[in-house]
């Protein structure tokens, strides 16, 4: 059965962890994060607490994986996008 590449990513402000795998046809994001090393997150994710998707967009874990595709694993966010525009703006008026 031929394989194909994914690459499963987690950013942290600090570092990222990066892994490329091999996959076969039918391997569902859940495959991957064990197959890349991630079962710790993986809990945190069935728990809830983290997010997964594929560029950007979110899927669920048994979502099945394509050739190149990039699994992303999202963090909450510290501030949301509205509060951080209102904190950069009072910012500025206070210059």
């Amino acid at each position: 059965m031929p394989t194909f590449e994914v690459e499963v990513v987690y950013a942290l402000p600090d570092h990222q962890d990066l892994v490329a795998i091999e996959c076969k046809s039918g391997t569902t994001i859940r495959q991957a994060l064990y197959a890349a090393g991630m079962g710790a997150k993986l809990a945190d994710i069935e728990q809830g607490r983290l997010d997964v998707g594929i560029y950007g967009f979110r899927q669920d874990l048994d979502f099945v994986v394509s050739d190149h595709d990039r699994v992303e694993i999202y963090r909450p966010l510290r501030v949301s996008p509205t509060e951080a525009r209102r904190l950069r703006a009072l910012s500025k008026s206070k210059i």
